[in-house]
């Protein structure tokens, strides 16, 4: 099959991204993150938005739970060869330099395998409440930094809902909201304190969805304010909201100790520990 013509990753262009952003990336509330607008050349995603699948047609990830309704997909074969060629280039030593020198964060190491990431995609109706990722990656056993989220929504309007919204570290108020729309690249640090999701239903018209590209980047270790137990994705439901979570997703006693802790006193509880 004949493909579109490729697009390659050139490293001027993401070097001076990068050098462009870093300040406002540094300096962001209520944690590290840039918004980006006109990521990539439009052609790029219209070919991914070609081959995007519809909800039916692969055997995607359901999730239909209080905490999320979502459809998700890691899996290689059930991509594009348009996608699969982008997904690599994402993980790319250009790429890997370009957020390196965006976020200040040495050693980055992406992840081949997609745990988590790949294809994402919200019907109507669909949501994903606050939460803070799971900070380590179950087969290679490295730090998870980063999340890269890039949407492909066209004509995607602000009645439809579907922000991702930021939140405070104390979750007591939303800091930022930021609309999908096509070719919007959002990129931030992840860790016990960075609240984010987009909790209200999808109010799109029906048969419109919600779909973006997500991609995790690691680290061999990280800094020392920022260790707590292993865990998976933790849920947190808004002032005043209850969510009946499933176990796992509950946050341990020693994480919320920790969030709750000023780092001064995280660093003496570890020196006494040993």
């Amino acid at each position: 099959m004949a493909l579109p013509s490729i697009f390659n990753f050139e490293p001027d262009y993401f070097n001076d991204l990068a050098v462009k952003y870093h300040e406002e990336y540094s300096l962001a509330q209520p944690f590290q993150h840039v918004v980006i607008d006109n990521f990539l050349p439009e052609f790029v995603l219209d070919n991914i938005l070609d081959e995007f699948p519809k909800p039916g047609s692969i055997n995607w990830g359901k999730f239909d739970n209080a905490a999320e309704k979502k459809l998700a997909s890691k899996h290689e074969a059930q991509m594009g060869d348009m996608t699969r060629l982008l997904l690599y280039q994402f993980n790319s030593s250009v790429f890997i330099n370009f957020l390196e020198v965006l976020t200040g964060i040495d050693g980055i190491i992406p992840d081949p395998h997609f745990e988590g990431g790949g294809l994402h995609q919200i019907e109507r109706g669909g949501y994903l409440k606050l939460h803070v990722d799971f900070n380590r990656h179950s087969k290679l056993k490295l730090d998870r930094r980063l999340n890269l989220l890039l949407y492909l929504n066209k004509n995607w309007q602000s009645e439809y809902g579907g922000c991702l919204e930021l939140w405070d570290k104390n979750m007591s108020q939303c800091e930022k909201k930021i609309l999908p729309i096509f070719n919007r690249c959002v990129i931030f640090n992840t860790n016990d304190f960075s609240y984010h999701g987009h909790p209200d239903p999808l109010n799109c018209p029906e048969g419109q969805t919600r779909k973006s590209l997500a991609l995790y980047y690691y680290s061999n270790g990280r800094p020392s304010e920022e260790i707590s137990d292993t865990h998976s994705t933790i849920f947190q439901g808004r002032p005043g909201e209850k969510l009946k979570l499933p176990q796992e997703s509950r946050m341990t006693v020693k994480t919320a100790l920790k969030q709750l802790m000023p780092p001064i006193l995280v660093d003496f509880a570890k020196k006494i520990s040993k």
